[in-house]
């Protein structure tokens, strides 16, 4: 049940305006400045502090302040800290909070694109792909299967969404990202890669494909895997851009993967140079 004396704690708190805001509104908050996101979980939370991330305040379902998270708010004095009860952060989420624990915490400012490619031997081009649950689970594939770098299209949903930030289990804070310049398609960011020296592997259907495991591709010294969105797939403009398209061969007459699935193939097929 919704408790409106403890929920009426929260009156003139950021969290109030934080949890009634859309993810874009919270990423253009502070303009000129970067923005905040919410992480959810002690997990998530723990690995971007971790990795330098800046906490802003913390909101935590009482059930939860024991332990490891009274630790985690106690060695992050400078951010507030608010306590309530489960019903409450429920309602003003509205939805229930499985973990019981936020934190607003600033964004950093995104590298360029050759910056996350300086060297590295394999990156991940993602092209608008717009669910945060698939790019969630692409990043922690990327992360996890030998990728050093991602790099999104601008028609992506943003990875530090907090969904995909929480099925990503945190690794949006591990790997190096950046968005490709505003375009409809990834094709110029592909020739760019070209021009830095990298083989680039479409994963499409086309009957032309390699198979996911050709030694020109897993050979190539410097490699981008190039996936892209969830109905349509990649561009035609970006297949075209690459040098190669690739197939993962699949049996009972089933034609596709889902993108986040086939990300995990492709990756540990194409980026064991990285992860062996």
């Amino acid at each position: 049940m919704y408790d409106r004396q403890a929920a009426s704690l929260l009156e003139g708190t950021p969290w109030r305006e934080w949890l009634s805001c859309n993810e874009g509104q919270l990423l253009h908050i502070f303009e000129p400045e970067c923005g905040i996101f919410i992480a959810e979980s002690k997990n998530v939370i723990e690995r971007a502090l971790a990795l330098g991330y800046e906490p802003i305040s913390f909101l935590i379902a009482r059930g939860q302040m024991q332990g490891d998270v009274q630790q985690m708010t106690a060695q992050h004095p400078e951010a507030s800290l608010y306590v309530v009860e489960e019903a409450v952060m429920d309602a003003l989420a509205g939805c229930h909070i499985a973990r019981g624990v936020l934190c607003a915490m600033r964004r950093k400012e995104i590298p360029a694109p050759e910056t996350v490619c300086a060297g590295a031997s394999r990156i991940a081009v993602i092209e608008n792909v717009v669910n945060p649950t698939n790019l969630g689970a692409i990043f922690r594939s990327a992360a996890a299967l030998g990728a050093e770098g991602v790099l999104i299209s601008s028609g992506c949903t943003d990875p530090l969404y907090r969904r995909a930030v929480r099925v990503s289990m945190g690794t949006v804070f591990q790997i190096p990202w950046s968005i490709l310049p505003e375009a409809p398609d990834a094709s110029a960011g592909i020739r760019r890669l070209q021009a830095q020296g990298f083989v680039c592997a479409a994963m499409a259907l086309r009957q032309d494909s390699c198979a996911v495991d050709d030694p020109r591709i897993t050979g190539a010294e410097k490699l981008a895997v190039v996936l892209g969105n969830e109905g349509d797939g990649l561009t035609d403009a970006t297949i075209r851009a690459c040098d190669y398209t690739v197939m993962i061969p699949m049996m009972r007459g089933v034609d596709s993967l889902n993108v986040a699935a086939a990300s995990a193939v492709a990756f540990w097929a194409m980026c064991r140079k990285t992860a062996q």
